[in-house]
């Protein structure tokens, strides 16, 4: 049986040999084992279930998307993800308590792109996408049923997508709230929660840790 310590070890070591290049000290915002640190928003969480250091959501009644239990402002975000055929999901970032976390705050769509039930969305509603807003500048993302990575680094107004190791969004965010922000007033936010979606489809996420990003003055 693997301790708490050692498991966390092994999930921070494992993200730092998963995403090469990334110095710093990783902060796991999921331990693998259960949902310390994170909370259900519109309902209770019991349609996610923890086994074998996966996250996976049902896709059935309950949180409309889990949350972590505090917030963050600078950040750099990495995760894997899996989406069966014509799924559909989201990781939502400085976000509020209060809301759609997709519109007061900021959410990076997850999506079965070559899915044929979503063969007639818009560009800003593929993966890698800031969800309503800004399409990503290429398709990166893999076939359903694989795991993909992802990595969100959002520092001041400036937000990086990365889907699989290609850079897909390169945002201005100031720029962006100029066209889009009656839409998504969360473009405008400076800090918030970070959460994972229920969309009504099943989804699983594992490797979940996140690096704080001290600007320099």
């Amino acid at each position: 049986m693997i301790s708490g310590f050692r498991l966390v070890f092994s999930l921070g070591a494992f993200a730092l040999c998963a995403f090469p290049g990334w110095a710093g000290e990783p902060l796991v915002l999921f331990n693998g084992k259960d949902l310390t640190g994170w909370q259900g928003m519109g309902g209770a969480p019991e349609n996610w279930r923890v086994k074998e250091g996966t996250l996976t959501c049902t896709g059935g009644r309950g949180a409309q998307w889990l949350a972590t239990s505090r917030e963050f402002q600078d950040f750099d975000l990495r995760l894997e993800f899996n989406l069966p055929a014509n799924g559909n999901s989201g990781v939502f970032i400085r976000a509020p308590r209060e809301g759609a976390p997709w519109v007061a705050g900021m959410e990076i769509q997850l999506l079965d792109d070559y899915g044929p039930k979503w063969k007639n969305l818009k560009p800003d509603q593929f993966t890698g996408a800031i969800y309503a807003a800004l399409a990503p500048s290429k398709r990166a993302t893999r076939k359903a049923g694989q795991w993909q990575s992802l990595r969100i680094r959002c520092v001041g107004r400036k937000c990086e997508v990365w889907i699989n190791g290609e850079q897909v969004v390169d945002a201005d965010l100031e720029k962006i709230a100029e066209k889009h922000g009656k839409k998504v007033p969360g473009l405008r936010r400076k800090s918030g929660l970070i959460g994972v979606q229920n969309h009504g489809d099943p989804v699983s996420f594992r490797n979940i840790v996140l690096r704080q990003v001290d600007r320099q003055p």
